[in-house]
């Protein structure tokens, strides 16, 4: 193995831990975030000088990434496939990155992958989020799982996951997030997501309005793009979404009041179809009532209600609106608390939220983009001027206090951040191990 420059530290070799190799990841490279792919494909062409021989799906889009490989995840499991899982972030442990057939990747594996990584890059440099990215990649080959699912970190034509051509493109939604790496305009930030798209292959998007740059880079390059509302029609009758297909006549039934966004499931119906056109509606119904997602409108106690979602950014926070108003009861008070990074758009954030909660409970994150409870209290009071807020120093103490405050038939709604769920589901004792038992069950029959 080449001995490290003088810049880095050593390689802690494949019988360090994994939070000795999650170190090193974090001390290599000198920023966090470094958009590019020169530097990973060199490596990647060194750890697979033939392309993969699983079958490839890249899931691009501001929200509802990670919803759409859970359900596209099971329903190809359904069909008898073996399925690998690539996500980030994570909420309580690295390993729950890389889900293999329904199980989280060992240390083991992982440590085996990382050291498999850093003999191949010879010196170059790495990020943290691209070494860990081509270790999945190396954990998946070895499983020799049948589908890798792969979901894109930030944005798509620069992002590390599109170092392999996708046989099938997702992209979910286009809205304005990462400003500072993509932008504040809907077209730009598209044509990054579109970077996804290969030559003469399907690619499915259900952003219920596409920027232009996502249709002209698909019509450049020949793809057959499948769009929610042109190909695919999302109705509701009686209360029941109905997901038509007026291509094929066929009609599925999503789950109804769903914890996942309909749009998210969509996208992986039609993505299964594609993959899979043998699968019927009722197979395919089956499976997605079995999809859980931790952390992803995630209810985790009642009398009071309380609900988790990682929602950061206006979009998002629009849909957990709709979802909190349907799930609030008559009479009671919603409760919500926020907490939230500080190059988060905390403000369109707050106003999509506004008009269903009632008292806001803010908590700081100890992390290095934290915003403090006092700087989101001040920046709350300014957007709605007069309101209920209580700042709290962290969201384990905002929730408490919450919990302290609510009746019965209160709704308390807990959001902004991986980092704000992670701290409340640690607090309501639901860590790591229910990440486990939820990517277990989303295997089971």
């Amino acid at each position: 193995m080449p001995m490290p420059t003088s810049a880095e530290p050593l390689a802690p070799g494949p019988k360090a831990s994994l939070d000795d190799w999650l170190g090193y990841l974090e001390a290599i490279h000198p920023v966090e975030i470094d958009l590019g792919l020169d530097r990973v494909l060199t490596v990647y062409r060194r750890l697979f000088p033939r392309p993969p021989a699983a079958r490839v799906v890249t899931v691009a889009g501001t929200n509802g990434k990670g919803s759409t490989v859970a359900c596209l995840s099971r329903v190809l499991a359904a069909a008898g496939r073996t399925v690998g899982c690539y996500t980030s972030p994570h909420l309580h442990r690295y390993n729950e990155r890389v889900v293999i057939d329904g199980r989280l990747a060992t240390d083991d594996e992982l440590i085996t992958a990382f050291a498999q990584v850093e003999e191949a890059r010879r010196g170059i440099s790495l990020s943290y989020f691209e070494f860990g990215t081509l270790a999945a990649f190396v954990v998946l080959a070895r499983a020799g799982v049948q589908d890798w699912v792969l979901e894109v970190g930030l944005g798509g034509r620069l992002d590390a996951v599109n170092v392999v051509d996708a046989d099938l493109a997702i992209i979910t939604s286009v809205d304005i997030d990462h400003v500072a790496f993509l932008g504040n305009d809907r077209e730009v930030i598209g044509f990054e997501k579109a970077g996804i798209f290969r030559v003469g292959r399907p690619a499915i998007c259900v952003d219920p309005n596409p920027p232009r740059s996502v249709l002209q880079q698909a019509a450049a390059q020949r793809v057959a793009l499948k769009r929610l509302g042109v190909d695919m029609m999302l109705t509701a009758d009686a209360g029941q979404p109905v997901l038509s297909i007026p291509e094929t006549n066929q009609q599925l039934s999503l789950p109804r009041d769903a914890a996942l966004p309909l749009a998210s499931m969509a996208a992986a119906v039609m993505a299964a179809l594609t993959l899979q056109p043998e699968m019927t509606a009722a197979d395919i119904e089956t499976a997605l009532a079995k999809v859980h997602l931790a952390g992803r409108f995630e209810q985790l106690a009642r009398q009071p209600d309380v609900y988790l979602d990682v929602g950061h950014n206006p979009h998002a926070a629009a849909w957990l609106a709709t979802r909190v108003q349907a799930r609030r009861r008559a009479g009671g008070v919603v409760r919500a608390v926020y907490a939230c990074l500080a190059d988060k758009d905390a403000g369109g954030v707050v106003d999509a939220m506004a008009a269903v909660v009632q008292h806001w409970y803010l908590a700081g994150l100890d992390q290095p983009r934290g915003r403090s409870a006092e700087t989101l209290a001040a920046l709350v009071s300014e957007r709605l001027g007069e309101c209920t807020l209580t700042p709290q120093a962290t969201v384990a103490d905002a929730l408490k206090q919450a919990m302290a405050d609510a009746a019965e038939n209160d709704l308390i709604v807990v959001f902004g951040s991986f980092f704000t769920v992670a701290e409340a589901r640690v607090a309501l004792g639901a860590s790591d191990e229910r990440a486990e038992a939820l990517a277990a069950e989303s295997k089971a029959p």
